[in-house]
């Protein structure tokens, strides 16, 4: 990657959109910009932090979602909800994980029509390490004060309930 910029090129941007006469979405562009842009910062750490572990955030995400439930297992569909994506995406990850012997495909008890996706003790082992490398090399190392994370994360639940995230 490139060095660093002596000025911020969002702010910038937004100077040339006022400059072009589009006011009334300057401010809105630098917003969406700059959320993009802190995408990209935070997947580039979590990827690094997870890249020892053979996870993709997809996975690890996965996991924890196994690991928080009371039986250490989920319907598929039920996982594909929470996660918020689509079937084809849960089946892939499902896959993948039951491929490095992290998962399991189990019948549900009382639905025959229903397949469980069940953490193993190796998926748990795993998915708390990687806690631990996201949690000191990520999460408690955004660069953000308490307060300014406490109204990000606010902020963006309001963006994310307008679109209908729940």
């Amino acid at each position: 990657m490139a060095g660093r910029l002596p000025f911020d090129p969002i702010e910038e941007a937004r100077r040339q959109w006022a400059a072009h006469g589009w006011d009334d979405a300057a401010d809105g562009m630098a917003a969406v910009t700059s959320v993009m842009r802190a995408e990209q910062v935070f997947l580039s750490r979590v990827d690094e932090a997870l890249r020892p572990f053979k996870l993709t955030f997809a996975r690890y995400e996965a996991l924890m979602l196994l690991s928080f439930s009371r039986r250490g297992s989920l319907p598929l569909s039920k996982i594909g909800q929470r996660l918020q994506v689509h079937p084809t995406s849960v089946t892939n990850t499902i896959d993948r994980l039951e491929g490095q012997g992290f998962v399991r495909r189990v019948p549900h008890p009382t639905d025959r029509r229903t397949t469980l996706a069940e953490i193993t003790d190796a998926g748990r082992a795993l998915a708390e390490q990687a806690t631990k490398a996201l949690n000191s090399g990520v999460f408690a190392a955004t660069g953000l004060s308490h307060s300014d994370l406490n109204e990000l994360f606010r902020l963006l639940r309001r963006l994310r309930r307008a679109a209908g995230d729940f």
